[in-house]
């Protein structure tokens, strides 16, 4: 499963006093707020290559600080 940290970049930048919310990213990006939430809050969300992009250019990250792989633990 790919998993997108977006609520945790946000968290670490409010830590280090560089608060932004989910709104003022939707303003920077032009991704509406409710996708945004989704992003953040639902594991496993799929979005576009594009909205990854625009976080990262927001953020001024890099793509494996905002998306890590986590294998799946399949049951037989």
């Amino acid at each position: 499963m790919i998993n997108i940290k977006l609520k945790q970049l946000l968290a670490q930048r409010a830590y280090e006093g560089d608060r932004l919310t989910i709104v003022e990213l939707a303003e920077r990006t032009g991704i509406s707020r409710t996708t945004l939430q989704r992003i953040a809050n639902t594991p496993g969300y799929k979005t576009t290559t594009d909205h990854l992009d625009r976080l990262c250019n927001a953020l001024e990250c890099d793509l494996h600080e905002l998306v890590e792989y986590v294998p799946n633990t399949k049951v037989n």
